[in-house]
């Protein structure tokens, strides 16, 4: 039963991928006439609408046909930036080079991604879930048809003589986060009635990587002060804060070849180091729940752009971030002043995954464990159950500042918000799907 969903479910998810690629907008308006005047004209001698429906399958078999000529042999380079981000236009330089011995036009550029469909075996697991929850009586989640990671349109490409080149500008438009994987490039030429393409396909894998969503956040003060930070000098040093030197002494085994006082060791004839004092440090850990149950897709992406907004607008915050997060292993990442340090971190947030083999209790003790060295806690959850509630009574019990992001459904955020207890309404913001904008911009006046 598996086997005959999975090849229908792959069937029904091809076509819908590759007739738009096909057929023009003028195509697509023909195929509708010719159902049209085909259900129409089913008595042949009472209606005149099989002549429309004659006229038009003619026509389509020789639009169809004509595509079967288009022969060519080309190169093509494309150029592609660094990063995207989701649901943000991503433009970039095609150039195409004829290798045919004749000048070509009225050509198009159209990109093949890789396949993001799921294999039989995935698709079986998340059927058999799917009968499970139906008969538990609950959501059951629908088979997924449509799985894109991004939005791809033809680009118009100009007349290309014979061994010439010619540039396209092509614009995509990321749905999902994560590496975005092409397989190559298809040239693309319509038929004299305009109605359908025919294509030359040319190999180019590449891929970028898509860093999540991310929302505007209010101007910010974070909980918590200056404590002083173990290592703190080597800590600040990485992420560009400054450094308040000291003096200069012999060297040891173990110091940093960064700290040698080069011109000292030329005058002495041996190794200066230059000695800093360990600096107080303001710091933040972010804490992502990672561990998502099935239907709570949608909830955990938000999680994640939510994170993101926060690890890139700490960029200008006097203050360091300690992104935390549980996968296949536990993560610990720093991030805070330039820019760079920040794009880091949405390269981490942009391949996290839900966690489903793994307990929440490992995430409660990598936090409690990382508790002491900061100044403040930002959780960002994905319910309110009592595993997270202890996980909150603990970091209180440390003394430490938090600021709680509860993300979840419509109909689980009303739950959520009659459960918040009365002395945690000042520290729960529970973030509705759908809504998060709006909810993010009620942060200021709790985080001050």
């Amino acid at each position: 039963m598996f086997g005959l969903s999975y090849r229908f479910y792959r069937l029904v998810s091809g076509l819908r991928y590759s007739l738009p690629r096909r057929f023009t907008a003028a195509g697509g308006l023909a195929v509708a006439g010719f159902f049209a005047s085909g259900a129409i004209s089913v008595n042949m001698e009472q209606t005149v609408a099989f002549h429309g429906f004659a006229l038009i399958i003619c026509l389509l078999v020789v639009a169809m046909s004509a595509s079967l000529f288009f022969r060519g042999r080309f190169s093509v380079q494309r150029f592609l930036p660094r990063f995207g981000t989701v649901e943000q236009p991503l433009s970039y330089l095609v150039t195409v080079r004829n290798r045919n011995g004749r000048r070509l036009q009225h050509l198009e550029l159209l990109e093949n991604l890789a396949d993001p469909r799921p294999s039989r075996a995935e698709f079986s697991a998340l059927q058999r879930e799917s009968l499970r929850r139906t008969l538990r009586l609950k959501a059951t989640p629908s088979p997924p048809l449509d799985l894109r990671q991004a939005l791809t349109r033809p680009a118009a490409l100009p007349a290309l003589p014979a061994g010439g080149r010619s540039d396209a500008r092509v614009e995509l438009l990321p749905l999902r986060r994560g590496p975005l994987r092409f397989t190559g490039v298809m040239v693309a030429r319509t038929d004299p009635f305009g109605w359908f393409r025919g294509f030359v396909r040319v190999p180019l894998p590449q891929s970028v990587l898509i860093l999540p969503k991310r929302y505007p956040l209010p101007k910010l003060t974070l909980p918590g002060t200056k404590e002083y930070q173990p290592g703190g000098v080597a800590l600040a040093a990485a992420i560009g804060d400054s450094e308040e030197f000291l003096s200069l002494r012999d060297y040891r085994p173990g110091d940093p070849m960064r700290h040698i006082h080069w011109r000292s060791w030329a005058r002495t004839g041996r190794p200066i180091v230059r000695e800093f004092e360990d600096e107080f440090l303001v710091r933040h850990a972010l804490v992502l729940d990672t561990f998502a149950r099935t239907g709570m897709e949608t909830a955990f992406e938000e999680a994640v752009s939510i994170a993101a907004s926060f690890a890139y607008t700490v960029n200008t915050q006097e203050s360091l971030l300690d992104l935390l997060f549980v996968g296949p292993q536990t993560v610990c990442f720093t991030t805070g002043r330039g820019l760079g340090q920040a794009e880091q971190g949405l390269e981490v947030l942009a391949s996290v995954q839900a966690c489903r083999e793994r307990p929440f209790s490992s995430l409660q003790h990598l936090v409690l464990r990382h508790a002491r060295a900061v100044c403040g806690c930002i959780l960002v959850l994905l319910d309110w159950d009592e595993q997270r509630r202890e996980l909150v009574r603990q970091l209180r019990a440390l003394g430490r500042p938090l600021l709680i992001l509860v993300v979840a459904d419509q109909r689980r955020a009303e739950s959520i918000r009659r459960s918040v207890a009365p002395a945690d309404v000042a520290d729960v913001q529970v973030l509705e799907v759908g809504k998060i904008p709006e909810g993010l911009q009620q942060l200021e006046g709790r985080m001050r």
